[in-house]
């Protein structure tokens, strides 16, 4: 782990207790005197603390040091992800943080099953235990929208991945914002809001699944 997630750190002292408790003094050991790295995400700070009790239940640290350090790609990107099962979603949105994804909308295309409920304080869990392990100093910005129309209505310079002939490498360089279809990809009636500059595809004949599809036009772009 590269920091410990507390979203009290800061202050000059630091009191753990509950699943940081458990983690840090039963999981890890820590002893007194231990120097341990927090970060409460909301900052771009590094504070470095020293444990200085423990109790049954829980601990008290000082602050040694912060630091104004940012770790973030230097790329940006925004996912609109349509909506798929929210299993799947959990199980890939740690490697989309991983690799500096700055944003997902989740939208509810018209392929998208209606009755799949995205938990986005469960996906933030996620995405915060993915942060301490990979080091980035914030999480990746989750929203939900209502259908594509709405989502092309608050916001610009939109590519759209399905089948094309212009190549994802190709605009890797330009895209800032991209749409992923869920199972199915997307109707003609969504597919009516393209224009044939703005959709990009793969250099392959086969049918990717959404996380599939979603996991690698995140790394082309950037990694």
């Amino acid at each position: 782990m590269q920091f410990t997630y507390d979203e009290f750190c800061g202050g000059n002292i630091l009191e753990i207790k509950d699943d940081v408790y458990n983690y840090l003094i039963k999981a890890r050991r820590h002893k007194i005197d231990d120097e341990i790295y927090f970060r409460n995400l909301k900052d771009n700070n590094l504070y470095l603390y020293r444990l200085n009790n423990i109790d049954k239940k829980r601990a008290i640290l000082d602050l040694i040091s912060s630091e104004e350090k940012t770790l973030l790609n230097k790329r940006s990107l925004h996912l609109g992800w349509c909506v798929v099962d929210p299993k799947t979603i959990e199980k890939h949105i740690a490697s989309l943080n991983e690799m500096g994804v700055d944003k997902i909308t989740f939208i509810y295309s018209d392929y998208s099953q209606k009755n799949f409920k995205i938990n986005i304080e469960k996906l933030e869990k996620i995405l915060i235990n993915s942060s301490c392990q990979c080091g980035r100093s914030n999480i990746i910005k989750l929203e939900l929208c209502k259908n594509i129309e709405t989502f092309i209505k608050e916001n610009k310079d939109i590519y759209f991945l399905d089948f094309s002939n212009i190549s994802i490498d190709k605009k890797s360089d330009e895209i800032k914002t991209l749409v992923i279809g869920c199972e199915g990809g997307f109707s003609n009636k969504e597919r009516e809001l393209f224009t044939k500059d703005n959709v990009v595809g793969f250099n392959s004949n086969l049918i990717l699944r959404s996380e599939t599809a979603v996991i690698s036009a995140a790394s082309k772009i950037l990694l």
